[in-house]
């Protein structure tokens, strides 16, 4: 009995046209992927990298910790408002993308003495810090987690709110990190966006590390989040609220 239903040249030439067929889709996958940034000349602050129109911001970096921990930041950017609004539950798990020193993670830690928070961040000296201040502070629900520049590394449907504050617009692949967020958190779970207002001059932060409310919402809905809200409780910065559907 024969092995194949069809001579064993015309076998070999489907294996060949399967091969090809594969290598051809991967590659139309690649170009699909690389069509949504556009590169052009960098400007002073940004990396020449476009997202929707948007240029990507240049990355702060550790260096920049004790900027995040100044003293006068709470008074300055009503960081005790943004956790009262953000309405944590005793358990939720909330997860800090771009938690930087943890200055927010270790404030929303006390609010959830039955769930946890992840500090995710792509910096391991950000992640050391953190470290560090776990060991010091004796804390047991805040969890660091080292990210990819495209992966959250949470799993999937596991955490019920997400928080990034001034980060989002130095991801170098935004597109990327909302769908891995968008994957890790619950069903209806809460993404909660912060950034300074661009459309308001005063604000003195450099136009490249402010967003638009719309621009925001433009990037953040592609991926399936659904736009709630945004407050206005902070005197610098957007609260955006998106839930998963």
């Amino acid at each position: 009995m024969p092995i194949f239903s069809v001579p064993l040249t015309h076998a070999l030439t489907l294996l060949t046209l399967v091969s090809i067929t594969s290598v051809f889709s991967a590659d139309e996958q690649k170009k699909k992927k690389e069509s949504i940034y556009q590169l052009s000349t960098a400007t002073r602050d940004g990396i020449g990298k476009f997202y929707m129109g948007r240029e990507i911001s240049q990355v702060m970096g550790h260096l920049g910790a004790s900027w995040l921990e100044r003293p006068k930041r709470e008074q300055e950017e009503r960081t005790d408002l943004l956790i009262k609004s953000m309405q944590i539950k005793p358990a939720d798990r909330i997860a800090d993308i771009g938690a930087g020193s943890g200055y927010f993670s270790f404030r929303m830690s006390d609010l959830v003495p039955d769930g946890k928070v992840f500090a995710v961040d792509i910096s391991p000296q950000m992640l050391g810090i953190i470290r560090a201040r776990i060991k010091e502070k004796k804390v047991s629900n805040v969890v660091p987690i080292q990210s990819t520049i495209t992966r959250t590394m949470l799993e999937p449907s596991s955490i019920d709110k997400a928080l990034i504050v001034d980060a989002y617009h130095e991801f170098s692949h935004p597109r990327e990190m909302a769908n891995s967020i968008f994957k890790a958190l619950k069903k209806d779970g809460l993404l909660i966006l912060i950034e300074y207002r661009k459309e308001d001059k005063k604000v003195p932060i450099k136009p490249l590390h402010k967003m638009t409310e719309k621009q925001a919402i433009k990037e953040i809905e592609v991926v399936g989040f659904k736009w709630e809200k945004t407050l206005s409780v902070l005197p610098q910065q957007h609260f955006m609220i998106f839930k998963k559907k």
